[in-house]
């Protein structure tokens, strides 16, 4: 004989089902209240969610990845770690989050050099006036059968943006750009009328990307490295991701 389960079970279940997501709301709305009054210019928050830790929601600010409780009593910056699969959670966020649809970006704005076959491609963000920038522009010399796209990315005062017409505006940009950032020879001063209008989109674009500094490293399956990574870096980097296209 099956055993009827009473009525009052059924409901139970479907009020406690109800009173979790409606429980969730309540958390993110104290969270959203008291961290703003308790913090005096705390950024607005975009989405607040659950962690795998009861208790523990995760604040997201842009791209940036905090948690507190569920009252907003306590806020922790660090990152979360799953040790049973040594995962770093808060990593994979970030990256999901800053991930570039690479398809969409503006390559026609961006100065395009060639090594081999270029079969694989590289999206670098970079400032003339920038160090770092020129450490990976070195580094990137040595890479093979690859299609590096340079966006112009003056950020470090008047003389990179003064710099990056220069070089925009050379008659051969891809190699006034390499000269400059290999070689130290200054671009040749722009002269007469020429369209720099991408510069500006590019700024646009960076910050749409929250692109905070250079240089930074787009990868064709959207991931991206801040700052000058290393050879071996780039090199794996660009394997992995155009297994993945």
């Amino acid at each position: 004989m099956t055993r009827q389960i009473p009525w009052w079970r059924h409901a139970a279940a479907a009020l406690l089902a109800l009173a979790m997501p409606l429980a969730a709301l309540a958390d993110e709305a104290a969270i959203r209240k008291n961290l703003p009054e308790r913090l005096p210019n705390f950024p607005v928050i975009d989405e607040v969610s659950k962690t795998p830790i009861p208790g523990i929601f995760e604040v997201r600010i842009g791209a940036e990845v905090l948690y507190t409780d569920e009252q907003g009593n306590y806020l922790i910056q660090g990152h979360l770690f799953d040790t049973k699969t040594r995962t770093d959670l808060t990593e994979a966020r970030i990256t999901k989050l800053t991930q570039i649809d690479f398809a969409g970006l503006p390559l026609k704005d961006a100065i395009l050099i060639r090594q081999g076959t270029g079969t694989r491609k590289l999206v670098v963000f970079g400032d003339p006036n920038c160090g770092y920038c020129k450490k990976l522009e070195r580094d990137l010399l040595a890479l093979k059968d690859v299609s590096i796209y340079t966006f112009l990315y003056p950020i470090l005062g008047p003389d990179s943006t003064t710099k990056a017409k220069d070089i925009w505006c050379a008659k051969d940009p891809a190699k006034t750009w390499r000269d400059w950032m290999v070689d130290g020879v200054s671009p040749p001063k722009a002269m007469g009328k020429c369209d720099t209008a991408a510069l500006d989109r590019n700024r646009s674009l960076g910050s749409k990307h929250r692109v905070n500094g250079t240089p930074a490293v787009v990868y064709e399956d959207g991931t991206r490295s801040p700052g000058a990574v290393g050879l071996d870096v780039l090199e794996s980097r660009l394997s992995a991701a155009a297994k993945k296209s």
